[in-house]
C-alpha cells in the first residue's frame, strides 16, 4: 500500500516543522570506519576514503567563531580517524565550546590511536558511544565479531581516567534495536544496562540514549533483503507522535558534511537532502542568523524520528507507550 507524506501526517496534526535558533553544530568529519555496522546510516566503513581537510575545518572555525553556537557534535564514520580530529578539538578548545565526540568505543583499541582516549579527558570531551547492548551476541551480530569484548574493554579504559564519574567528563551510550523494532522504554532500559555492565564488568556511565535506526542506506538494504523494510515502515508510521516534533534535532542542530556543505540532518546529508529550496550550500556561505523559522527538508524517513517516542541524537524524546515490534524485541 502507498505510504502517507511526512507532510500530510503533519498536516493532519496541524503541525509545521521549522528552524529554532541553531544551539548545536553537527559536524559529519568523515566516512572511514574501522567498522561496518548493519545499522550504519552513513555505509561507512574501512574502505571510505571521504574526510575533511584542512582547509575546510579552518573554515568552519572562522564561521563559527563569531556565533554564539556553543556545542560541537563529531560525528562520523568513525570521527576520531580523520587525521585533523585533534587539531579540530585543539582550535574548539581554545573557543571554549563544548564538544561531543561521537565514539564506536573499538577506535580507542586500535594501532595508532593508544592515547586517544587520555587525549579526550585532557579535553574535557563528552563522549556519546554506541553499544547497542549489554549482551555480546546481540552486539556482534550488530556490528561484528568480537566488538561487545573490545567495547566493554574500551569503557574500562575510559572509567579508569574519569569518564562516567567525573562531571567534566560525561559518558553516555546509545542503544539502538537490532532488527525491525522502536526501542523500548529510554529510562527503564537505562537501569537495565547500568545494573548489567556493573555487575558483569564494573562498568559505569551517565545516561542512555535509545535511538530508532532510520530505513536508508545500508540499514534499508538488511530490511529489504529480509522482506522487513514496509513493515517497518508501516511500524514507524502507526506509531508518529505529533509530540515529538518540538524536540526534533533538526529544529536546532546545523549538520555540514565533510565537504563542508549544509543539511538540516545527518539522516538528509546521506540522502542528499540539502538545505532549504533544494539547493547545496557551503557553512561560510550562509549567515547563522537566518535560518531560525526557516522550513526543514523532510521527506518519507522523518518518520524514523517522530515515531514512538521519538528519536534524536539525545536519545528518546517524550515519554509514551508505544507498539515496539515487527517480530520480537531481541532484548526480551
Amino acid at each position: 500500500m502507498p505510504f502517507p507524506r511526512f507532510e500530510q501526517k503533519l498536516a493532519e496534526h496541524n503541525l509545521q516543522l521549522q528552524r529554532a535558533a541553531v544551539e548545536i553544530l553537527q559536524l559529519n568529519i568523515g566516512k572511514i570506519c574501522n567498522l561496518a555496522c548493519v545499522h550504519c546510516h552513513v555505509d561507512a566503513s574501512p574502505r571510505r576514503k571521504e574526510m575533511m581537510s584542512r582547509e575546510t575545518i579552518d573554515k568552519i572555525l572562522e564561521w563559527l567563531k563569531p556565533t554564539s553556537i556553543s556545542k560541537v557534535d563529531l560525528t562520523g564514520g568513525a570521527p576520531e580517524m580523520t587525521p585533523d580530529f585533534r587539531y579540530l578539538i585543539e582550535r574548539l578548545k581554545q573557543d571554549s565550546r563544548h564538544i561531543i565526540d561521537r565514539c564506536n568505543l573499538t577506535i580507542l583499541l586500535e594501532p595508532g590511536f593508544e592515547t586517544l582516549a587520555s587525549f579526550l579527558a585532557d579535553h574535557q570531551v563528552e563522549i556519546i558511544a554506541s553499544m547497542p547492548c549489554y549482551q555480546p551476541e546481540n552486539v556482534n551480530a550488530q556490528r561484528g565479531n568480537g566488538v561487545f569484548g573490545r567495547s566493554t574493554e574500551a569503557l574500562q579504559r575510559l572509567n579508569q581516567i574519569g569518564y562516567g564519574h567525573d562531571p567534566d567528563r560525561p559518558l553516555h551510550l546509545v542503544y539502538n534495536p537490532i532488527g525491525p523494532h522502536l526501542p523500548p522504554d529510554q529510562e527503564q532500559l537505562e537501569a537495565t544496562y547500568k545494573r548489567e555492565l556493573k555487575i558483569h564488568f564494573n562498568i559505569v556511565f551517565n545516561r542512555l540514549y535509545t535511538i530508532t535506526n532510520m530505513p536508508i542506506a545500508r540499514y534499508a538494504t538488511y530490511l529489504r533483503r529480509k522482506g522487513d523494510l514496509q513493515a517497518y515502515y508501516e511500524l514507524l508510521i502507526e506509531n508518529f507522535n505529533p509530540h515529538a516534533i518540538e524536540g526534533l534535532m533538526c529544529r536546532h542542530t546545523l549538520n555540514v558534511s565533510y565537504t563542508g556543505e549544509v543539511f538540516d540532518c545527518d539522516f538528509n546529508q546521506m540522502l542528499n537532502l540539502p538545505l532549504e529550496n533544494h539547493r547545496h550550500r557551503y557553512l561560510w556561505e550562509l549567515n547563522p542568523f537566518e535560518l531560525e523559522g526557516r522550513p526543514i527538508h523532510r521527506a518519507q524517513h522523518c518518520f524514523g524520528c517522530t515515531a514512538g517516542s521519538g528519536s534524536s541524537c539525545q536519545g528518546a524524546l517524550v515519554d509514551t507507550n508505544l507498539k515496539t515490534e515487527v517480530g520480537t524485541d531481541e532484548l526480551s
